[in-house]
């Protein structure tokens, strides 16, 4: 590890990252940063874009390494995972940190993070693209009856069928954030139409979306829709915002996406409606639970489309948060407010 510069602020990279990334990060201003990349006392990615990496376990030598690192640490890309509760004292010159994930609030709440000075800035728009290519996976799924077609596929019976199809259909999706506006835009382009929730209304229609619902309005308007997608982010106000009562008032054969987080819906009150049927099918890419347990009923349910929480996550996903981190270091650079902020108030 070289020794720090006086004059240059230092970037420490926290989880895996490809050194063609590093590259780019360490090529934006040298002048005024100095990129601290020690690749070996860094977790072990398992897939593209595995910002945990395998468990991993280091010496005395190397854990003083580390140490060392973040006290010099002025910038933090990723959160240090091995001891994140302690960041702030680990860490005493830390003042940003550019996390790899867009929903962080649930993380610093538990860490007691957000009480810091730390500023933290997210992820969010990275995963939009990839989130509503699943959702529209989910729906087409059932909508094209993709079960019923591999049933028949391994009875090597043909026979012609019919489906509801998409196009027509009413769906409502429940977050109109960067992700929510992604998965109303390509909704829309097969013909559904859109309905949209969010906390506050008013201002102009987002691109595709046909009709505003206050979310206070759930329990009213559930009953007319055909799908529910769920795209917002885990809050206090979110947490269990889809209860029993609004997963009840779901018309029968409704179809349900999750790609927000496992708490946002009754996961109970939703496994009953798959059980009997009431609910046509869900895809899911989060659970209250995950790993999702080897027990939970829901691996066994053929009307379920299980993602292991990597609905997000695509090959070009470390290329396109560099992307946002230098951004950031632009504006970092000139005292202006830096992209994707995390908001206390809000929790994300």
């Amino acid at each position: 590890m070289s020794a720090p510069t006086a004059d240059k602020l230092t970037i420490v990279i926290a989880s895996p990252l490809e050194t063609e990334f590093v590259d780019r990060i360490r090529a934006f201003d040298p002048e005024r940063f100095e990129v601290v990349h020690e690749e070996d006392l860094l977790a072990k990615p398992r897939y593209v874009a595995d910002h945990n990496g395998a468990p991993r376990t280091l010496t005395a030598d190397e854990q003083a390494r580390w140490a060392a690192c973040l006290q010099r640490a002025d910038i933090l890309f990723d959160i240090d995972r091995l001891d994140p509760v302690n960041m702030p004292a680990n860490a005493p010159k830390l003042r940003w940190v550019q996390a790899t994930s867009s929903g962080i609030g649930e993380f610093l709440k538990r860490t007691k993070l957000e009480d810091s000075e730390i500023i933290f800035t997210t992820a969010s728009g990275v995963h939009a693209r990839p989130l509503a290519e699943f959702t529209m996976l989910g729906l087409l799924y059932f909508f094209r009856d993709v079960q019923y077609l591999n049933q028949m596929k391994q009875a090597h019976h043909w026979e012609r069928y019919t489906t509801p199809g998409l196009d027509g259909a009413r769906v409502l999706i429940v977050g109109l954030g960067s992700l929510g506006r992604e998965v109303a835009r390509d909704c829309a382009r097969f013909g559904v139409e859109v309905w949209g929730a969010r906390r506050t209304q008013g201002g102009e229609l987002p691109e595709g979306v046909s009709r505003l619902v206050d979310q206070r309005q759930l329990l009213d308007v559930l009953p007319q829709v055909d799908a529910l997608v769920l795209a917002c982010p885990l809050t206090d106000e979110t947490r269990l915002l889809i209860d029993r009562p609004q997963v009840e008032a779901l018309k029968p054969g409704a179809v349900i996406v999750n790609i927000s987080r496992g708490g946002v819906i009754n996961e109970a009150a939703m496994l009953e409606g798959l059980q009997s049927g009431r609910i046509k099918g869900a895809a899911l890419d989060v659970f209250e639970v995950e790993p999702l347990p080897k027990d939970n009923p829901m691996w066994d349910l053929p009307n379920v489309l299980i993602s292991p929480h990597s609905a997000s996550t695509v090959a070009a996903e470390n290329s396109r948060i560099v992307d946002i981190f230098i951004d950031n270091l632009g504006r970092f650079t000139r005292g202006e407010k830096l992209r994707n902020q995390f908001d206390k108030t809000r929790g994300y």
